[in-house]
């Protein structure tokens, strides 16, 4: 007897449906077909304990399992209950009428019980999208599949759950998540705020330009200076996520299995702070089935990177090309896949080995051109995509003791997200451009014309400081976002001025 059930297949951030045919017929043998991982294939050493341990056979016939597209990689334990389901039905264990109507996912432990998978999210999405009357999967991942709107999620904890439920005999929960209140329920939810930063004005203006035209920033400071502390609040300060955004962002999440099984959605902007000993494929992704890296676990969010010059210089040379495309491509010689890369980067860094090169108070005693070298740690490419470079100075005692209040990142993010709505404003027509970061060299053309007044000073500072091209794009951009958070149409000079300040840090200035 030939049955059909379905399941789904993660590539890249998204889903395709999967159909696992059963056929019981005459015979002893098993075979598992339809190119299966080493994991797929001990499925049938589960399925069969699981079953036995339920009261459920395993049929004792020649028992054909293919799973199509034949061409196409299946990987992962979470096809056990689809299989397990298919078999039951072909061997006339419980009822084939309501396969045809739902994907089925969950890996089975050997006493039957349903354990948690990744990709709820883009399996729920497929399923819609392929018509499907709804989605069975494991309860824990149940909250996070019913964000989907116009699709039946059931959770299940259990096969025998799942097989009364085919045999009408017991129905399952249907799980129901309100799309906007999970939206909404913890979107202004900070851990941190800026009011808790003492002094540091000069820095806060500086995230406060980056977080308004989502530039990449570097901050150049001894230990102790405070950088980690307030790269830890640029979060608090970034515009809301829209409900799209939300919802690309889970689905990443969803991927790498890096959910909270008790959130439907994720409503917060990203931060991830990898540490420095990270891999090439730990950071824009990879693997012999690429997995998204943390570039894009970072996606509409923040990715941190403290002490910038530990890291292996492969690793950061890697990340040039997606922070430009805003996108990773991991190719492998069966499949090539997309990943979103889309995301705010904040580094810090010492100045030099000992950490006190220019320190107000404690003497630097790194060698002659150790300095230097140790900015040499980091390419001239990568320094040129980094759009502004604070220089972060230890706050004096008197300001750490005062108790005077400090502005709330709710403050800074009002004055934040009014230079976004101009952005938003702005650039309408465009699909790919969403604030001034995003911008290419017909925008800044379009949208950035300097006065006779302001080429002068640009053109100054581009042969006082040895800028390349890509520095001039970055100072303009950057001064439009200065003009953006001041309501101004138009660039003037204080902008430029103050944009070309944030280019101070260049090679040809700094270190000598």
């Amino acid at each position: 007897m030939l049955v059909k059930t379905y399941g789904s297949a993660i590539f890249g951030i998204d889903a395709m449906i999967i159909t696992i045919e059963v056929n019981v017929g005459k015979g002893s043998k098993f075979f598992l077909v339809g190119l299966p991982d080493n994991a797929v294939k001990e499925s049938h050493e589960r399925i069969r304990a699981a079953l036995s341990n339920v009261g459920k056979k395993f049929p004792g016939q020649r028992v054909v399992i293919n799973m199509a597209p034949a061409d196409i990689r299946k990987e992962g334990s979470a096809y056990d209950l689809p299989i397990a389901l298919a078999v039951l039905a072909a061997s006339k264990q419980i009822s084939e009428d309501h396969l045809n109507d739902y994907v089925v996912m969950g890996e089975l432990s050997l006493d039957g019980g349903i354990k948690p998978i990744k990709g709820a999210l883009p399996i729920t999405l497929a399923a819609k999208a392929n018509g499907f009357k709804g989605v069975i999967v494991p309860f824990e991942n149940a909250a996070e599949a019913a964000i989907v709107d116009g699709i039946e999620v059931y959770g299940a904890k259990h096969i025998l759950e799942v097989c009364d439920f085919m045999d009408d005999v017991e129905t399952l929960e249907k799980v129901n998540v309100n799309q906007e209140d999970a939206f909404l329920e913890k979107l202004n939810n900070f851990d941190f705020d800026f009011s808790e930063v003492k002094g540091q004005e000069n820095i806060k203006r500086a995230l406060e330009i980056a977080a308004a035209g989502g530039h990449n920033v570097i901050m150049i400071g001894p230990p102790g200076s405070g950088k980690t502390m307030l790269a830890k609040r640029i979060s608090s300060i970034l515009p809301p996520l829209t409900l799209p955004e939300a919802i690309e962002t889970t689905k990443i999440h969803s991927v790498a299995g890096t959910m909270n099984n008790e959130a439907s959605l994720i409503t917060t902007r990203p931060f991830r702070s990898p540490h420095h000993t990270i891999s090439d494929a730990g950071l824009v992704g990879g693997g012999t089935y690429p997995q998204p890296g943390e570039i894009s676990l970072a996606q509409n969010g923040v990715l941190f990177l403290d002490e910038l010059p530990e890291f292996k210089r492969t690793v950061l040379e890697v990340m040039r090309q997606p922070m430009e495309d805003r996108v990773v491509t991991i190719s492998r010689a069966r499949v090539t896949v997309e990943f979103p890369a889309s995301f705010m980067l904040v580094a810090a860094m010492n100045p030099c080995p000992c950490g006190y090169y220019n320190h107000p108070e404690k003497a630097c005693v790194c060698s002659p051109g150790a300095v230097k070298k140790y900015l040499n740690r980091i390419s001239g490419p990568l320094f040129d995509r980094i759009d502004l470079h604070v220089e972060v100075v230890p706050v004096p005692f008197k300001d750490l003791a005062e108790a005077l209040p400090s502005e709330k990142s709710a403050e800074i993010r009002k004055r934040v997200m009014q230079a976004r709505i101009i952005q938003s404003e702005r650039y309408k027509e465009s699909k790919s451009v969403h604030n001034n970061a995003q911008m290419n060299h017909n925008d800044l053309n379009k949208f950035c014309r300097l006065n006779d007044t302001g080429r002068q000073l640009l053109k100054t500072a581009m042969e006082k400081l040895n800028l390349s091209a890509r520095a001039y794009d970055r100072i303009i951009k950057v001064s439009r976002t200065i003009a953006d958070l001041d309501q101004s149409p138009d660039i003037n000079s204080e902008h430029l001025a103050e944009a070309i300040h944030y280019r101070s840090l260049d090679r040809d200035s700094w270190g000598e």
